[in-house]
């Protein structure tokens, strides 16, 4: 097993700053601190159960792992989070997995290594299990995602906003609605795809999906691939990152959201409203779902519960024109 002297020479820092570093002692730098975290994840070290239990255990930080704080989505998840924890006398480490798996894990050993009071985590995969932090044995709450294990969750209700927004660009006289849809191995991406199904099938039309990454790659490649095939006269994203992408492959094809194809997305973003024409969203309380995730870790930190909770928020849809089918210029024959 690895020790502390293993760690140290790792890390290149002397091992008394790698004890300190494990203990939460604040004069260790930030740096020194990441740089002992990784050396401690590569060589797999974990601290005496034994000599853990003498000392005081760090109460006073807590992991975010989320996917990409770029994502608008993710940056509203964390300022509730933050906004909770600091309420608490919390401290937060936050941590970017930008949906992989090997980041996520690596950041789940740094958790550990720092005896984080507890985690949030928004997992990449659906078959995910929580990995070294239940091994450790450190309080977890799932976010936006759910763990396969036994653990506390809260989401949002993904399904129902998909099929909402599929109808309603039903209702707005679209008759060939597709989806751009993320990842497969994302839950979020299953969760909106699934309700997107539900509301075509519904109406009696095939569904028409492309999968592509959480990112403005992604969307554009979706979109080009829809566009190239059966030629849908509306689209359902699946989030913000994607429909950037959707809207510069339809602005490349000289393609009017509103016009020339219906366009609703998730996520309401600031942009949203001030793009011409302005976007319709499906509304995801973020900053809510953060706050209320952290309430529940500080709970499950502070031993007031005992039974698995899982919450379920809804989401909104804000119809603006993006999704209402209007004509185009209209040419006089004279």
């Amino acid at each position: 097993m690895a020790k502390i002297v293993d760690v140290a020479r790792e890390a290149g820092v002397a091992p008394s700053t790698v004890s300190r570093a494990l203990n939460g002692d604040p004069t260790v730098t930030e740096e020194y601190r990441e740089r002992i975290g990784l050396a401690a994840a590569r060589l797999g070290y974990r601290p005496n159960r034994v000599a853990r239990s003498l000392r005081k255990r760090s109460t006073d930080v807590i992991a975010l792992i989320i996917p990409d704080v770029g994502n608008h989505f993710c940056t509203a998840v964390t300022r509730g989070v933050e906004d909770v924890a600091r309420e608490s006398g919390l401290s937060l480490i936050l941590c970017n997995s930008d949906e992989d798996d090997g980041k996520e894990s690596l950041y789940m050993e740094i958790a550990v290594a720092q005896q984080v009071a507890g985690a949030l985590i928004s997992p990449h995969r659906h078959d995910a299990d929580g990995g070294a932090l239940r091994e450790a044995g450190i309080p977890i709450v799932a976010i936006d995602r759910r763990l396969d294990a036994e653990i506390d969750s809260i989401i949002t209700d993904s399904r129902s906003g998909a099929r909402e927004a599929t109808e309603h660009l039903l209702r707005s006289g679209w008759t060939r609605p597709a989806c751009c849809a993320g990842p497969p191995d994302v839950q979020t991406a299953r969760w909106r795809a699934d309700g997107y199904r539900e509301a075509v099938r519904a109406a009696g039309i095939e569904p028409l999906l492309a999968h592509g990454t959480y990112d403005r790659g992604g969307g554009a490649t979706a979109a080009a691939k829809l566009l190239d095939g059966t030629a849908p006269d509306a689209l359902l994203v699946s989030n913000e990152q994607m429909a950037l992408g959707v809207l510069a492959e339809l602005d490349r094809r000289s393609l009017r959201p509103g016009t020339d194809v219906g366009l609703v997305t998730f996520d309401d973003t600031p942009w949203a409203p001030l793009i011409d024409p302005p976007m319709t969203v499906v509304e995801q309380p973020a900053y809510d779902l953060g706050a209320r995730a952290t309430r529940m870790l500080v709970e499950r930190i502070r031993g007031e519960v005992s039974e698995v909770r899982h919450q379920v928020l809804p989401t909104r849809l804000v119809v603006r024109e993006s999704s209402s089918r209007r004509l185009g210029p209209q040419r006089l024959d004279l």
